[in-house]
């Protein structure tokens, strides 16, 4: 294949990439909220949704080092379309079983845990594919257009769910879920995963899973980067959840802001990520990206301790949810600030041989941390209270980040990943 049919091959990819993630996170996103008012009619209670969240958080931490192992060792286009076919009959199954004996908890809990299987090992594989899918020139582009085909279904999704909701039953939701996971595999099935590919043996000798992944930690320690930036995951991560947590918890309860209000601050969030990665799609790709990260997360800090200052003063209904509104907009816009240039660095600077096992690692330190931040910053806002919980947050994330991204840090970083 000539370089010219390889960057017309490599268009079509990102395009595809684009519009597959589209279409299934869209579809995700209505399950998403149709089963979350579905559960809440069918228990009438908060902790149905908690549960449900354990189902979807609990197979990222356990199975996404399994996700990247076999991402690195076998073949990217099979575990893709495997996981997504298999994500369109769970859904399917679970249609089935309502239509003949109609849905229980449980079978709704069970659907969440597989779906959260197969949709992270789509997620793990694909991130590990785009340096093998797009021309390095475009891998920011790339990146930036996924993140705004995922913020668009954001958006979308939601709002067609609420309307769906009151019209249509579960079936529906679920027909249309099972669809959009169709429709993505039949898209992704069109796709070269080799187009880039810098590994000459295509069959490696395969190591045994333990040791594969003993490998890829190894890996990432030797990268001074990748170690920095694992690291300050663990603790960032755990810090940051207190703006999860925080954000609902402060409007809707502290606050008294009514649901579609409170539907409003979360779609500029969305919209936020959305507009900066139209932004990063059309702009040169950075050449000092931990400084752009670096500030990023120290804004995020800011943004964290200013979340409070509502409850420590007192403002009209109006201006708390403009307030909000421009502080949800000011975050989605900072995360994508943080996770473009991050993307990029990784797509770049990792080995191809190692790309699975490394995201796979990061995710489950980033997910192992979510549920330990929501125990204790739920806690810690029933105990403590809001300022007392979310202001010592900011000062930590800053002190982490200072230290950890610290000059002789950011200078010392591999071209290769600093370099556009």
């Amino acid at each position: 294949m000539t370089e010219v049919d390889k960057n017309k091959q490599a268009t079509y990819h990102l395009w595809i990439f684009s519009i597959s993630k589209f279409i299934s996170t869209f579809g995700n996103s209505i399950y998403s909220f149709g089963i979350s008012l579905y559960i809440l009619e069918l228990t009438g209670s908060a902790f149905g949704f908690a549960i449900n969240l354990i189902c979807s958080v609990l197979p990222r931490i356990l199975f996404a080092p399994v996700s990247g192992y076999l991402a690195d060792r076998y073949s990217k286009k099979f575990i893709i379309l495997s996981s997504q076919s298999l994500a369109a009959l769970v859904v399917g199954g679970l249609l089935v079983y309502n239509i003949f004996f109609s849905v229980n908890i449980v079978a709704i809990y069970m659907t969440t845990f597989l779906l959260s299987i197969s949709t992270m090992f789509t997620g793990i594989t694909f991130t590990s594919s785009v340096s093998s899918l797009i021309d390095e020139n475009r891998i920011q582009k790339a990146m930036a257009i996924n993140q705004a085909s995922v913020s668009s279904s954001a958006i979308a999704g939601p709002i067609l769910g609420g309307l769906m909701y009151g019209f249509d039953s579960l079936n529906v939701f679920l027909l249309t879920q099972m669809v959009s996971y169709a429709v993505a595999a039949l898209l992704e099935s069109t796709m070269k995963f080799q187009l880039y590919s810098t590994i000459a043996d295509q069959n490696p000798i395969r190591e045994k899973f333990i040791k594969s992944i003993s490998s890829g930690y190894g890996y990432i320690k030797s990268q001074d980067i990748l170690w920095t930036i694992l690291r300050m995951a663990l603790l960032i991560n755990l810090f940051s959840v207190s703006m999860v947590v925080g954000m609902p918890y402060i409007t809707v309860k502290e606050l008294g802001i009514d649901s579609f209000h409170f539907g409003v601050i979360e779609g500029f969030f969305a919209g936020g990520m959305l507009g900066s990665s139209l932004y990063f799609s059309i702009r040169k790709e950075l050449t000092n990206p931990l400084i752009v990260v670096k500030r990023g997360i120290i804004l995020i800090a800011f943004l964290l301790a200013a979340s409070t200052l509502p409850v420590l003063l007192t403002f009209s209904y109006n201006i708390n949810v403009f307030y909000y509104i421009t502080l949800a907009f000011l975050y989605g816009v900072t995360l994508t600030c943080i996770n473009t240039p991050i993307g990029v660095m990784f797509q770049k600077g990792i080995k191809e041989e190692f790309k699975g096992r490394v995201f796979g690692l990061l995710e489950t330190i980033s997910q192992a941390m979510s549920p330990l931040g929501m125990i204790i910053f739920g806690l810690s806002f029933d105990w403590i209270g809001i300022g007392w919980s979310m202001i010592p947050s900011a000062f930590f994330l800053v002190a982490i980040t200072t230290i950890m991204l610290r000059p002789s840090i950011i200078r010392g970083a591999d071209p290769t990943v600093n370099q556009p």
